[in-house]
């Protein structure tokens, strides 16, 4: 076939598929557009860019400058005159680990609710905002710098090679300003001769303070506490993914089956999640913890956003043991979790009703599944779906029926207050009964708490003759 012949078969440019391979990130975004959109990877970027980070993209018509979270980065044939280039990147490394990436995509679909909703609700605010770090120039020494002979080099130039040496290698500038003494100008000579190189890097400004580790008697487990902290070690050891319901009377000692636990976990070099309701995050159970294990992080509401990036960094990083905290330190970002455990399970504060909703136990469950990692959900009135779980063989059952020490419980005695009304001294819920109870403890010079398990006044009307409670037809 000739040249001329072959043009009659040519393409038009109207025909040629614009469609080529290319790097695309898949962005979602917290507020706003619900799903996924893609964007492509600029060639400066891709290098540094992977999923958990956030971007700055152009959105809509206007290209409006918009937050995202980059969810998935992939290679593939794409239409590139249709497609956006990311802007900017956020952050230097991922927030989220791919495993944390899949959970919250999971309680995205569970939930139904928007993954960027998600995402932005796992990642506290002073992460997101860096609190308490700030940019700081550091001085590394090159290849040349560390072979360099000093006798060639001017006085204050030798002496900051001295100082880097004998540091390392690196060093802050300002500090490495202080040492020589010296201005920056010296610095900035030797990062012209190739000897020195000075960057910018984002340090953390704001210090956990270290609480010293108390140190405590040693304490003999009995035997059922010693038969459940040997069940869930076993599913330790076998990298296996397994629910533990440990039912115990109050006083049972299921504390102490959850440190020994952890204790065993952290010979594995392990971390581990312990979520307790809010209110239990009292300061001797904070206590507790912290004299067992020289390394844990307490997170709790009163914590200001540059301590609670301090913790997330230190978590993120490794450095600490046990993660105690309530139902959002189950997003903890442990990178060698080992163990979860959730202390009264069956407490309702365990699930959020704010937006994005979700239940703590259930998440920690998918949790713990997908790492292949124990669960352990300590109480001593479960819920019914935990118990009938157990029931059914989704869980094991960890029985431990009596008290330390075998004991006896405290005497519980129920007031019919209907029957009681004669013997009330004058207005108010108190029988007699009650009034000599109080005088008794008072007399002895001991505390009485009083709990009314309402809140707000006047919560029903009661006839005193009768004892009849007038109730609300539309809303009682």
């Amino acid at each position: 076939m000739t040249e001329q012949q072959r043009g009659l078969f040519a393409t038009d440019p109207w025909e040629i598929d614009d469609r080529q391979f290319g790097n695309i990130a898949v962005v979602v975004f917290a507020e706003g557009a619900s799903g996924s959109f893609d964007y492509l990877i600029p060639d400066e970027l891709l290098s540094r860019l992977s999923a958990g980070q956030r971007v700055k993209v152009p959105f809509g018509r206007g290209n409006s400058t918009r937050v995202g979270y980059c969810v998935e980065v992939r290679h593939q044939q794409v239409p590139h005159r249709r497609l956006k280039s990311l802007a900017e990147l956020l952050d230097d490394r991922p927030l989220l680990s791919p495993a944390m990436l899949r959970l919250t995509q999971r309680m995205a679909d569970y939930y139904l609710t928007d993954w960027g909703k998600v995402l932005e609700a796992v990642i506290p605010t002073g992460v997101r905002a860096q609190a308490g770090t700030r940019m700081q120039t550091q001085c590394t020494l090159t290849t040349a710098g560390v072979a360099v002979s000093v006798d060639d080099l001017p006085t204050k130039q030798a002496a900051a090679i001295c100082c880097l040496r004998a540091a390392g290698g690196t060093l802050a500038m300002a500090e490495l300003q202080e040492q020589v003494p010296c201005t920056a100008v010296p610095l900035r000579g030797l990062e012209k001769k190739g000897l020195l190189r000075c960057h910018a890097e984002r340090v953390q400004v704001a210090q956990v303070p270290h609480r010293a580790r108390t140190s405590m008697e040693p304490i003999t487990l009995n035997d059922k506490q010693r038969e459940a902290v040997d069940a869930v070690v076993a599913a330790l050891q076998a990298g296996r993914h397994e629910v533990f319901l440990l039912h115990g009377v109050t006083g049972s000692g299921k504390t102490e089956v959850y440190i020994k636990a952890i204790e065993e976990m952290i010979r594995f070099r392990r971390q581990a999640i312990v979520l307790v309701p809010e209110i239990s995050l009292t300061p001797q159970t904070q206590h507790r913890f912290r004299s067992r294990f020289p390394e844990v992080a307490v997170l709790h509401s009163h914590l200001s956003d540059s301590e609670r990036n301090a913790h997330w960094q230190r978590i993120a990083a490794g450095e600490v043991q046990v993660i105690v905290g309530a139902r959002s330190a189950v997003f903890a970002p442990t990178p060698h979790l080992g163990l979860i455990v959730i202390d009264e399970e069956h407490e309702a504060s365990f699930k959020q009703d704010k937006l994005p909703r979700y239940h703590a136990r259930e998440v920690a469950q998918w949790r713990a599944e997908s790492e292949s990692i124990p669960l352990i959900l300590g109480s001593a009135t479960p819920s019914l779906e935990t118990w009938q779980r157990a029931r059914t063989g989704q869980a094991s059952l960890l029985s431990m029926p009596h008290r330390i020490l075998d004991l006896p419980l405290p005497d519980v005695v129920i007031v019919d207050t209907r029957h009681a009304l004669g013997e009330r001294r004058g207005p108010g819920a108190m029988s007699s009964r009650m009034l000599q109870a109080l005088k008794l403890a008072l007399d002895a010079n001991e505390q009485v708490i009083l709990l009314l398990n309402r809140r707000g006044y006047s919560t029903h009307i009661q006839c005193p003759a009768c004892g009849y409670v007038a109730k609300c037809p539309h809303c009682d």
